[in-house]
């Protein structure tokens, strides 16, 4: 596993051998979390390798409004092949929802985005997506 989020901070960033980008956030969202989870996008799709995204939300605190909306100007610039959400809440999930959705409306791009109440079961629809996404690249690309 390689660490890319920021020590000390209230999230974990990092890509697993399986290629999966996991973040576990405990806590109130920040501005520079935002930021920073974007940074990393942006490194890995330069890198050429797909973007699988698990993030562990069992424990996320508020989202505020300015959070949100450094959320959407960040990831206007960023890519995403698939998104994997474990234990949202109602209220994080409709935020993230709008959020994505705005995103995906200003970008063009759109990207699958699914909830899930266990880890094990958005791990594997993740592979899936990636394996989907391989196959719809062809061999070579």
């Amino acid at each position: 596993m390689s660490e890319l989020g920021p020590r000390n901070a209230p999230f974990d960033l990092r890509e697993e051998p399986d290629g999966i980008l996991r973040m576990e956030l405990q806590g109130d969202a920040s501005e520079d979390m935002m930021r920073a989870m974007a940074a990393v996008f942006r490194r890995m799709a330069e890198s050429g390798r797909e973007i699988l995204f698990l993030a562990d939300l069992r424990r996320v605190g508020a989202i505020p409004a300015s959070v949100r909306k450094v959320a959407a100007e960040e990831m206007r610039s960023a890519r995403v092949d698939s998104a994997a959400l474990v234990g949202a809440s109602f209220s994080v999930r409709v935020l993230v929802t709008l959020t994505t959705k705005g995103v995906q409306l200003v970008t063009g791009k759109s990207y699958p985005l699914e909830f899930f109440e266990a880890e094990r079961e958005a791990r594997a629809w993740l592979l899936a997506q990636r394996d989907a996404l391989r196959e719809r690249r062809g061999p070579g690309a």
